[in-house]
This record gives structure tokens, C-alpha cells and sequence, in this order.
């Protein structure tokens, strides 16, 4: 079984950002406004970056880092651009570790 960390780009510029084992049923639920809050209150939403992972727990942790970034840092992930995710995470004490729901 594979799990997927994911972002989501909402109405308003909004981010969000989650985990799944089953992606395309998960975006499906978010386009459908099935999942009160967050997502359901931003629609329409679009899926931006999604990774596969062999564990829960390591989607779990990818999600948990994701949501701490900057909105700079997701945007350079959403374009793939690692030396810009290199040099961001340089700007700071270490790579951002807290777990904020969105941006």
C-alpha cells in the first residue's frame, strides 16, 4: 500500500496541505466539499504537488514539515526548484519543522 502527502491550492491563494492512502478518492472528497472545513470553505481547489511514500508515518512526517514552510518554500516545491528550497531552508535556523495548517 502506497500513502501520498499532497498540496492543495485553494481560492483565495490559500494552501493546504495533507495525507492520504488513496489520492485520487481524497481529492475527489475535497472538490466535492465532502471534508467540512478548510478546503470545503476555499472550493475550488487544485492539486500542486503530491508524493508517494511507502508509510503512513512518512507522509505524515512530509505533511507535518510541509505546513510549516513559507509560502516561498511551497511555491519552489510546487515548481520542483531545490536549490531555491535549499537556500530558503538556509535562512534560518534549519529546515522548519512546525506543523501550521495552511498559508
Amino acid at each position: 500500500m502506497s500513502f501520498w502527502a499532497y498540496m492543495l491550492h485553494c481560492r483565495g491563494g490559500a494552501f493546504y496541505t495533507g495525507h492520504t492512502d488513496n489520492l485520487p478518492y481524497r481529492i475527489a472528497q475535497h472538490e466535492a466539499g465532502a471534508i467540512p472545513g478548510f478546503t470545503s470553505d476555499r472550493l475550488p481547489i487544485v492539486l500542486v504537488w503530491s508524493q508517494e511514500f511507502a508509510t503512513r508515518f512518512e507522509a505524515l512526517e512530509a505533511e507535518r514539515r510541509i505546513k510549516g514552510w513559507s509560502r516561498a518554500k511551497k511555491m519552489a516545491l510546487i515548481r520542483g526548484d531545490w536549490d531555491k528550497i535549499s537556500s530558503l531552508a538556509k535562512g534560518k535556523d534549519g529546515p522548519s519543522t512546525s506543523s501550521g495548517q495552511t498559508e
